[in-house]
Protein backbone atom coordinates (compact mmCIF):
# COMPACT_ATOMS: atom_id res chain seq x y z
CA UNK A 1 0.00 0.00 0.00
CA UNK A 2 1.24 3.49 -0.74
CA UNK A 3 -0.01 6.44 1.40
CA UNK A 4 -2.59 7.49 -1.57
CA UNK A 5 -3.78 3.78 -2.39
CA UNK A 6 -3.14 0.76 -3.83
CA UNK A 7 -1.56 0.79 -6.86
CA UNK A 8 -1.78 -2.02 -10.14
CA UNK A 9 -1.07 -1.60 -13.67
CA UNK A 10 -4.19 -1.90 -15.14
CA UNK A 11 -7.51 -1.30 -13.35
CA UNK A 12 -10.66 -2.98 -15.17
CA UNK A 13 -13.93 -1.40 -14.36
CA UNK A 14 -16.65 -3.68 -14.65
CA UNK A 15 -16.27 -7.59 -14.44
CA UNK A 16 -18.83 -8.70 -17.84
CA UNK A 17 -17.93 -10.15 -21.19
CA UNK A 18 -15.32 -7.04 -21.88
CA UNK A 19 -13.60 -6.61 -18.79
CA UNK A 20 -13.20 -10.28 -18.00
CA UNK A 21 -11.71 -10.83 -21.61
CA UNK A 22 -9.31 -7.63 -21.13
CA UNK A 23 -8.58 -8.29 -17.54
CA UNK A 24 -7.91 -12.48 -18.42
CA UNK A 25 -5.73 -11.60 -21.54
CA UNK A 26 -3.44 -9.32 -19.28
CA UNK A 27 -3.17 -11.52 -16.18
CA UNK A 28 -2.01 -14.51 -18.29
CA UNK A 29 1.06 -12.03 -19.41
CA UNK A 30 1.50 -11.13 -16.06
CA UNK A 31 0.56 -7.73 -15.96
CA UNK A 32 -1.02 -7.08 -12.12
CA UNK A 33 -4.88 -6.41 -12.70
CA UNK A 34 -7.72 -5.80 -10.44
CA UNK A 35 -11.69 -6.12 -11.76
CA UNK A 36 -13.95 -3.64 -9.50
CA UNK A 37 -17.64 -5.56 -9.82
CA UNK A 38 -20.48 -3.48 -8.39
CA UNK A 39 -22.13 -6.56 -7.85
CA UNK A 40 -22.03 -8.94 -5.45
CA UNK A 41 -20.49 -11.73 -8.02
CA UNK A 42 -19.39 -11.62 -11.41
CA UNK A 43 -22.35 -12.01 -13.70
CA UNK A 44 -24.80 -11.22 -10.45
CA UNK A 45 -26.45 -7.89 -12.44
CA UNK A 46 -27.01 -10.22 -15.27
CA UNK A 47 -29.67 -12.74 -14.14
CA UNK A 48 -30.61 -13.53 -18.00
CA UNK A 49 -29.85 -15.56 -20.63
CA UNK A 50 -28.46 -14.57 -23.98
CA UNK A 51 -26.56 -15.95 -27.38
CA UNK A 52 -22.80 -16.90 -27.45
CA UNK A 53 -20.56 -17.05 -29.88
CA UNK A 54 -17.97 -19.60 -30.06
CA UNK A 55 -15.43 -18.27 -32.21
CA UNK A 56 -14.87 -14.41 -30.13
CA UNK A 57 -14.93 -16.57 -26.94
CA UNK A 58 -12.74 -19.32 -27.83
CA UNK A 59 -10.13 -16.66 -28.79
CA UNK A 60 -10.22 -15.56 -24.92
CA UNK A 61 -10.82 -19.24 -23.16
CA UNK A 62 -9.83 -21.85 -25.55
CA UNK A 63 -12.10 -24.88 -26.06
CA UNK A 64 -14.62 -23.40 -23.09
CA UNK A 65 -17.29 -25.35 -24.37
CA UNK A 66 -15.97 -28.43 -22.41
CA UNK A 67 -15.89 -27.20 -19.19
CA UNK A 68 -18.00 -23.64 -18.96
CA UNK A 69 -21.88 -23.95 -17.86
CA UNK A 70 -23.78 -23.62 -21.06
CA UNK A 71 -27.34 -24.58 -21.88
CA UNK A 72 -27.97 -25.52 -25.61
CA UNK A 73 -25.93 -25.53 -28.79
CA UNK A 74 -28.34 -23.09 -31.50
CA UNK A 75 -28.25 -25.26 -34.47
CA UNK A 76 -31.72 -23.15 -35.84
CA UNK A 77 -32.40 -19.28 -36.19
CA UNK A 78 -35.50 -18.19 -37.22
CA UNK A 79 -37.02 -14.11 -37.81
CA UNK A 80 -40.98 -13.62 -37.85
CA UNK A 81 -42.34 -10.89 -38.79
CA UNK A 82 -45.36 -9.94 -36.90
CA UNK A 83 -48.69 -8.27 -37.67
CA UNK A 84 -51.50 -8.16 -35.02
CA UNK A 85 -52.73 -11.66 -36.29
CA UNK A 86 -49.90 -13.45 -38.48
CA UNK A 87 -46.73 -13.88 -38.38
CA UNK A 88 -44.64 -14.43 -41.32
CA UNK A 89 -41.86 -16.61 -40.54
CA UNK A 90 -37.70 -17.65 -42.36
CA UNK A 91 -35.64 -19.68 -40.80
CA UNK A 92 -31.82 -21.65 -40.93
CA UNK A 93 -31.01 -24.60 -39.95
CA UNK A 94 -27.35 -26.34 -40.68
CA UNK A 95 -25.86 -29.81 -39.41
CA UNK A 96 -22.25 -27.78 -39.17
CA UNK A 97 -24.50 -25.82 -36.43
CA UNK A 98 -24.63 -29.06 -34.77
CA UNK A 99 -21.03 -30.07 -34.90
CA UNK A 100 -18.60 -29.40 -31.67
CA UNK A 101 -16.70 -26.82 -31.04
CA UNK A 102 -20.47 -25.25 -32.65
CA UNK A 103 -21.32 -21.78 -33.49
CA UNK A 104 -23.52 -20.61 -30.68
CA UNK A 105 -24.75 -21.45 -27.30
CA UNK A 106 -27.45 -19.75 -25.41
CA UNK A 107 -26.48 -19.05 -21.43
CA UNK A 108 -27.34 -17.88 -18.25
CA UNK A 109 -25.09 -14.53 -17.69
CA UNK A 110 -24.59 -15.01 -13.91
CA UNK A 111 -23.28 -18.66 -14.57
CA UNK A 112 -21.08 -18.10 -17.44
CA UNK A 113 -19.46 -14.57 -16.20
CA UNK A 114 -18.73 -16.17 -12.63
CA UNK A 115 -17.09 -18.62 -14.63
CA UNK A 116 -15.17 -16.33 -17.01
CA UNK A 117 -14.47 -14.50 -13.86
CA UNK A 118 -12.89 -18.09 -12.23
CA UNK A 119 -10.74 -18.19 -15.20
CA UNK A 120 -9.48 -14.16 -14.84
CA UNK A 121 -8.83 -15.51 -10.93
CA UNK A 122 -6.63 -18.48 -11.98
CA UNK A 123 -4.77 -16.41 -14.77
CA UNK A 124 -3.62 -14.21 -11.24
CA UNK A 125 -5.93 -10.94 -11.08
CA UNK A 126 -7.50 -10.17 -8.50
CA UNK A 127 -11.54 -9.36 -8.51
CA UNK A 128 -12.59 -7.06 -6.13
CA UNK A 129 -16.98 -7.33 -6.21
CA UNK A 130 -19.19 -5.45 -3.83
CA UNK A 131 -17.36 -1.72 -4.86
CA UNK A 132 -18.81 1.22 -6.47
CA UNK A 133 -16.60 3.06 -8.89
CA UNK A 134 -17.46 6.58 -8.74
CA UNK A 135 -15.18 8.33 -10.67
CA UNK A 136 -11.88 8.59 -12.36
CA UNK A 137 -8.70 9.98 -10.57
CA UNK A 138 -7.44 12.81 -12.46
CA UNK A 139 -3.95 14.41 -12.34
CA UNK A 140 -2.61 16.73 -15.33
CA UNK A 141 -5.22 15.76 -17.28
CA UNK A 142 -4.40 12.17 -16.81
CA UNK A 143 -6.45 8.80 -15.73
CA UNK A 144 -4.40 7.95 -12.61
CA UNK A 145 -6.93 5.50 -10.87
CA UNK A 146 -10.89 5.32 -9.68
CA UNK A 147 -12.81 6.54 -6.93
CA UNK A 148 -14.80 3.58 -4.97
CA UNK A 149 -17.45 4.10 -2.82
CA UNK A 150 -15.44 2.24 0.25
CA UNK A 151 -13.59 4.21 2.97
CA UNK A 152 -10.00 4.78 1.73
CA UNK A 153 -10.86 3.43 -1.12
CA UNK A 154 -8.89 4.72 -3.99
CA UNK A 155 -7.06 2.99 -6.56
CA UNK A 156 -4.66 3.57 -8.72
CA UNK A 157 -3.21 2.29 -11.63
CA UNK A 158 -1.49 3.18 -15.16
CA UNK A 159 -4.34 2.48 -17.23
CA UNK A 160 -8.02 1.95 -16.13
CA UNK A 161 -10.46 0.31 -18.46
CA UNK A 162 -13.94 1.39 -18.71
CA UNK A 163 -16.46 -1.74 -19.15
CA UNK A 164 -18.75 -0.67 -16.73
CA UNK A 165 -21.83 -0.73 -19.26
CA UNK A 166 -24.32 1.14 -21.09
CA UNK A 167 -24.72 3.77 -18.48
CA UNK A 168 -20.73 4.27 -18.25
CA UNK A 169 -20.31 7.26 -15.10
CA UNK A 170 -17.03 6.29 -15.31
CA UNK A 171 -16.32 7.18 -19.21
CA UNK A 172 -18.60 10.45 -18.47
CA UNK A 173 -16.88 11.93 -15.68
CA UNK A 174 -13.39 11.19 -17.47
CA UNK A 175 -14.66 13.82 -20.53
CA UNK A 176 -14.93 10.44 -23.15
CA UNK A 177 -18.58 10.72 -23.57
CA UNK A 178 -22.00 12.88 -22.95
CA UNK A 179 -25.04 11.71 -21.14
CA UNK A 180 -26.68 8.84 -23.73
CA UNK A 181 -29.73 10.68 -25.59
CA UNK A 182 -33.12 8.57 -25.55
CA UNK A 183 -32.91 7.60 -29.15
CA UNK A 184 -29.43 6.46 -28.66
CA UNK A 185 -30.43 3.39 -25.59
CA UNK A 186 -33.08 0.75 -26.03
CA UNK A 187 -35.06 -0.40 -23.00
CA UNK A 188 -35.16 -4.33 -22.97
CA UNK A 189 -37.29 -6.21 -20.81
CA UNK A 190 -36.77 -10.27 -20.31
CA UNK A 191 -38.16 -12.52 -17.98
CA UNK A 192 -37.38 -16.63 -18.09
CA UNK A 193 -39.74 -18.81 -17.97
CA UNK A 194 -39.58 -22.36 -16.80
CA UNK A 195 -40.41 -25.25 -19.13
CA UNK A 196 -40.03 -29.23 -19.06
CA UNK A 197 -37.62 -29.98 -21.58
CA UNK A 198 -39.59 -32.22 -23.55
CA UNK A 199 -42.04 -29.40 -24.27
CA UNK A 200 -39.00 -26.86 -25.33
CA UNK A 201 -37.76 -29.89 -27.65
CA UNK A 202 -41.26 -30.31 -28.95
CA UNK A 203 -42.62 -26.99 -29.88
CA UNK A 204 -38.86 -26.14 -31.08
CA UNK A 205 -38.07 -29.55 -33.29
CA UNK A 206 -34.91 -30.52 -30.89
CA UNK A 207 -33.64 -33.02 -29.44
CA UNK A 208 -30.35 -33.84 -27.17
CA UNK A 209 -28.93 -30.19 -26.40
CA UNK A 210 -29.79 -29.00 -29.53
CA UNK A 211 -31.16 -24.85 -29.57
CA UNK A 212 -32.98 -22.38 -31.51
CA UNK A 213 -33.58 -19.10 -31.12
CA UNK A 214 -36.16 -16.74 -32.59
CA UNK A 215 -36.05 -12.85 -33.44
CA UNK A 216 -39.54 -11.33 -33.88
CA UNK A 217 -39.94 -7.75 -35.52
CA UNK A 218 -42.77 -5.18 -35.82
CA UNK A 219 -46.27 -6.00 -33.80
CA UNK A 220 -44.02 -8.02 -31.43
CA UNK A 221 -42.21 -4.71 -30.01
CA UNK A 222 -45.94 -2.91 -30.84
CA UNK A 223 -45.35 -1.51 -33.83
CA UNK A 224 -42.11 0.73 -32.36
CA UNK A 225 -38.18 0.07 -33.54
CA UNK A 226 -36.71 -2.61 -31.75
CA UNK A 227 -37.23 -6.46 -31.42
CA UNK A 228 -38.17 -9.24 -29.03
CA UNK A 229 -36.70 -12.72 -29.23
CA UNK A 230 -36.73 -16.47 -28.10
CA UNK A 231 -33.82 -18.29 -27.16
CA UNK A 232 -34.23 -22.11 -26.00
CA UNK A 233 -32.16 -22.96 -22.78
CA UNK A 234 -32.35 -26.72 -21.40
CA UNK A 235 -35.42 -26.49 -19.35
CA UNK A 236 -36.71 -22.85 -19.76
CA UNK A 237 -36.91 -19.89 -22.10
CA UNK A 238 -35.25 -16.86 -22.02
CA UNK A 239 -37.73 -14.15 -23.50
CA UNK A 240 -37.52 -10.43 -24.17
CA UNK A 241 -38.45 -7.35 -25.91
CA UNK A 242 -36.52 -4.13 -26.38
CA UNK A 243 -37.23 -0.90 -28.24
CA UNK A 244 -35.89 2.91 -28.12
CA UNK A 245 -36.32 4.58 -24.82
CA UNK A 246 -37.79 7.79 -27.03
CA UNK A 247 -40.47 5.57 -28.59
CA UNK A 248 -41.05 4.54 -25.11
CA UNK A 249 -41.65 8.12 -23.60
CA UNK A 250 -43.40 9.38 -26.79
CA UNK A 251 -46.21 6.64 -26.76
CA UNK A 252 -46.24 6.63 -22.86
CA UNK A 253 -45.90 2.60 -22.33
CA UNK A 254 -44.56 0.87 -19.90
CA UNK A 255 -41.90 -1.48 -20.44
CA UNK A 256 -43.82 -4.03 -18.47
CA UNK A 257 -47.11 -4.10 -20.85
CA UNK A 258 -44.65 -4.13 -23.91
CA UNK A 259 -43.33 -7.62 -22.63
CA UNK A 260 -46.96 -8.53 -21.90
CA UNK A 261 -48.50 -7.25 -24.96
CA UNK A 262 -45.68 -9.80 -26.79
CA UNK A 263 -46.17 -12.59 -25.03
CA UNK A 264 -49.96 -12.64 -25.44
CA UNK A 265 -49.48 -12.66 -28.81
CA UNK A 266 -51.38 -15.43 -30.98
CA UNK A 267 -48.25 -16.60 -32.39
CA UNK A 268 -46.14 -16.59 -29.36
CA UNK A 269 -48.17 -17.45 -26.98
CA UNK A 270 -48.50 -21.29 -27.60
CA UNK A 271 -44.53 -21.50 -27.27
CA UNK A 272 -44.53 -20.32 -23.91
CA UNK A 273 -48.21 -22.17 -22.62
CA UNK A 274 -48.08 -23.61 -19.43
CA UNK A 275 -44.92 -22.06 -18.14
CA UNK A 276 -43.98 -20.16 -15.51
CA UNK A 277 -41.94 -16.94 -14.65
CA UNK A 278 -38.86 -17.71 -12.72
CA UNK A 279 -36.89 -14.19 -13.50
CA UNK A 280 -37.91 -10.42 -14.52
CA UNK A 281 -35.25 -7.76 -15.60
CA UNK A 282 -35.19 -4.52 -17.34
CA UNK A 283 -31.49 -3.16 -18.65
CA UNK A 284 -30.23 -0.38 -21.06
CA UNK A 285 -29.06 -1.60 -24.55
CA UNK A 286 -26.84 0.73 -26.24
CA UNK A 287 -28.33 1.52 -30.01
CA UNK A 288 -26.30 4.05 -31.24
CA UNK A 289 -23.96 2.55 -32.64
CA UNK A 290 -21.11 4.55 -35.14
CA UNK A 291 -22.78 7.96 -34.65
CA UNK A 292 -23.33 7.29 -30.83
CA UNK A 293 -19.53 5.64 -30.10
CA UNK A 294 -17.44 7.85 -27.54
CA UNK A 295 -14.08 8.74 -27.28
CA UNK A 296 -12.19 5.16 -26.79
CA UNK A 297 -8.95 6.06 -25.38
CA UNK A 298 -7.44 8.90 -23.31
CA UNK A 299 -3.96 8.81 -21.17
CA UNK A 300 -4.40 6.40 -19.26
CA UNK A 301 -8.39 5.24 -19.92
CA UNK A 302 -10.04 2.68 -22.35
CA UNK A 303 -13.48 2.30 -23.27
CA UNK A 304 -14.41 -1.33 -23.92
CA UNK A 305 -18.25 -3.24 -24.75
CA UNK A 306 -21.35 -1.51 -23.52
CA UNK A 307 -19.70 1.66 -22.79
CA UNK A 308 -18.12 1.33 -26.25
CA UNK A 309 -21.42 1.26 -28.11
CA UNK A 310 -20.18 -1.72 -29.23
CA UNK A 311 -23.16 -3.83 -30.02
CA UNK A 312 -24.83 -4.46 -33.47
CA UNK A 313 -28.38 -4.28 -33.57
CA UNK A 314 -29.15 -5.66 -36.61
CA UNK A 315 -28.26 -9.16 -35.83
CA UNK A 316 -28.43 -8.90 -32.10
CA UNK A 317 -24.56 -8.66 -31.49
CA UNK A 318 -23.26 -7.73 -28.31
CA UNK A 319 -21.05 -10.69 -25.99
CA UNK A 320 -18.84 -10.83 -29.31
CA UNK A 321 -18.21 -7.26 -29.86
CA UNK A 322 -17.63 -6.99 -25.93
CA UNK A 323 -15.10 -9.93 -25.58
CA UNK A 324 -13.06 -9.00 -28.94
CA UNK A 325 -13.00 -5.39 -27.56
CA UNK A 326 -11.80 -6.27 -24.64
CA UNK A 327 -9.24 -8.59 -26.43
CA UNK A 328 -8.06 -5.91 -28.51
CA UNK A 329 -7.89 -3.60 -25.25
CA UNK A 330 -5.07 -5.76 -23.78
CA UNK A 331 -2.98 -5.95 -26.39
CA UNK A 332 -3.30 -1.90 -26.82
CA UNK A 333 -2.01 -1.84 -22.95
CA UNK A 334 0.43 -4.51 -23.64
CA UNK A 335 1.65 -2.49 -26.31
CA UNK A 336 2.08 0.38 -24.12
CA UNK A 337 3.54 -1.28 -21.90
CA UNK A 338 7.01 -2.76 -23.45
CA UNK A 339 6.83 1.24 -24.15
CA UNK A 340 6.49 2.35 -20.59
CA UNK A 341 4.58 5.18 -22.02
CA UNK A 342 0.53 4.73 -21.97
CA UNK A 343 -0.16 8.22 -22.97
CA UNK A 344 -3.66 8.99 -25.54
CA UNK A 345 -1.28 8.39 -28.52
CA UNK A 346 -0.15 5.43 -27.53
CA UNK A 347 -3.14 3.55 -26.42
CA UNK A 348 -4.53 5.26 -29.18
CA UNK A 349 -3.70 1.96 -31.21
CA UNK A 350 -6.97 0.37 -29.89
CA UNK A 351 -8.60 2.33 -31.67
CA UNK A 352 -6.18 1.69 -34.73
CA UNK A 353 -6.58 -2.24 -33.97
CA UNK A 354 -10.98 -1.57 -33.63
CA UNK A 355 -11.14 -0.59 -36.72
CA UNK A 356 -9.29 -3.22 -38.61
CA UNK A 357 -11.86 -5.65 -37.38
CA UNK A 358 -15.14 -6.85 -38.40
CA UNK A 359 -16.64 -4.78 -35.35
CA UNK A 360 -15.92 -1.00 -36.93
CA UNK A 361 -16.76 -2.59 -40.36
CA UNK A 362 -20.04 -3.68 -39.21
CA UNK A 363 -20.72 -0.93 -37.29
CA UNK A 364 -19.65 1.56 -40.38
CA UNK A 365 -21.97 -0.68 -42.74
CA UNK A 366 -24.94 -0.06 -40.41
CA UNK A 367 -24.25 3.70 -38.89
CA UNK A 368 -27.61 5.41 -40.69
CA UNK A 369 -29.50 1.97 -40.03
CA UNK A 370 -31.09 3.43 -36.52
CA UNK A 371 -32.09 6.90 -37.75
CA UNK A 372 -33.67 5.44 -41.12
CA UNK A 373 -36.21 3.14 -39.16
CA UNK A 374 -36.41 5.28 -36.32
CA UNK A 375 -38.21 7.87 -39.18
CA UNK A 376 -39.83 5.16 -41.25
CA UNK A 377 -42.36 3.69 -39.26
CA UNK A 378 -44.18 2.17 -42.02
CA UNK A 379 -41.59 -0.41 -42.01
CA UNK A 380 -43.00 -1.71 -38.63
CA UNK A 381 -46.61 -1.09 -39.21
CA UNK A 382 -47.39 -0.72 -43.03
CA UNK A 383 -45.38 -2.73 -44.81
CA UNK A 384 -45.21 -6.09 -42.63
CA UNK A 385 -49.47 -5.63 -42.94
CA UNK A 386 -48.77 -5.97 -46.91
CA UNK A 387 -46.18 -8.70 -46.73
CA UNK A 388 -49.04 -10.92 -44.07
CA UNK A 389 -51.79 -10.23 -46.38
CA UNK A 390 -50.25 -10.84 -49.46
CA UNK A 391 -49.69 -14.41 -48.24
CA UNK A 392 -52.87 -15.14 -46.44
CA UNK A 393 -54.17 -14.27 -49.77
CA UNK A 394 -52.08 -16.27 -51.68
CA UNK A 395 -52.51 -19.02 -49.83
CA UNK A 396 -56.37 -19.47 -49.29
CA UNK A 397 -58.11 -21.40 -51.77
CA UNK A 398 -61.41 -19.94 -52.44
CA UNK A 399 -61.89 -20.76 -55.98
CA UNK A 400 -60.23 -17.41 -57.20
CA UNK A 401 -57.65 -17.98 -59.91
CA UNK A 402 -54.31 -16.69 -58.79
CA UNK A 403 -54.05 -13.87 -60.98
CA UNK A 404 -57.07 -12.41 -59.97
CA UNK A 405 -55.59 -12.81 -56.42
CA UNK A 406 -52.38 -10.66 -57.57
CA UNK A 407 -54.66 -8.30 -58.41
CA UNK A 408 -56.04 -7.90 -55.33
CA UNK A 409 -53.19 -7.69 -53.44
CA UNK A 410 -51.82 -4.69 -55.77
CA UNK A 411 -54.97 -2.61 -56.18
CA UNK A 412 -55.03 -3.30 -51.85
CA UNK A 413 -51.39 -1.84 -51.56
CA UNK A 414 -51.81 0.84 -54.10
CA UNK A 415 -54.90 2.24 -51.76
CA UNK A 416 -52.32 2.83 -49.19
CA UNK A 417 -48.64 3.20 -50.82
CA UNK A 418 -48.53 4.40 -54.52
CA UNK A 419 -45.39 2.12 -56.40
CA UNK A 420 -43.31 4.76 -56.85
CA UNK A 421 -43.14 5.87 -52.67
CA UNK A 422 -42.74 2.57 -52.29
CA UNK A 423 -40.05 2.03 -54.40
CA UNK A 424 -38.17 5.03 -52.69
CA UNK A 425 -38.99 3.82 -49.41
CA UNK A 426 -37.02 0.17 -50.10
CA UNK A 427 -34.46 2.27 -52.13
CA UNK A 428 -33.68 3.96 -48.48
CA UNK A 429 -34.19 1.03 -46.53
CA UNK A 430 -31.57 -0.70 -48.67
CA UNK A 431 -29.38 1.99 -48.44
CA UNK A 432 -29.13 2.00 -44.50
CA UNK A 433 -28.13 -1.46 -44.39
CA UNK A 434 -26.21 -2.10 -47.70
Amino acid sequence: MSERGEKFEVIVVGAGPAGLSCAHLLAKEGVNVAVVERGDFPGSKNVMGGVLYTQPTAEIFPEFWKEAPLERHIVETQAWVLTERAAFKAAHRHEDFDQEPYNAFSVFRARFDKWMASKVREAGALIIPETVVESAIMEDGKVVGVHTGRPDGDLYADVVVAADGVNSLLAQKAGLREEIPPSEAALGVKEVIALPRESIEDRFNLTGDQGATIELYCDASWGMVGTAWIYTNRDSLSIGVGTLVSQLVERGIQPNDMLEHFKSHPMVAPLLEGGETREYLAHLIPEGGLHGMPKLSAHGMLVVGDAAMLVNSMHREGSNLAMTSGKLAAEAILRASQWGEFSAESLAYYDQLLRDTYIYKDLYKYRNMGRFFETHPEFFTLYPDFLNEAAREMLTVDGLPKRNKQRKIFWDAMRRRTPWRMAIDFFKAWRSIA
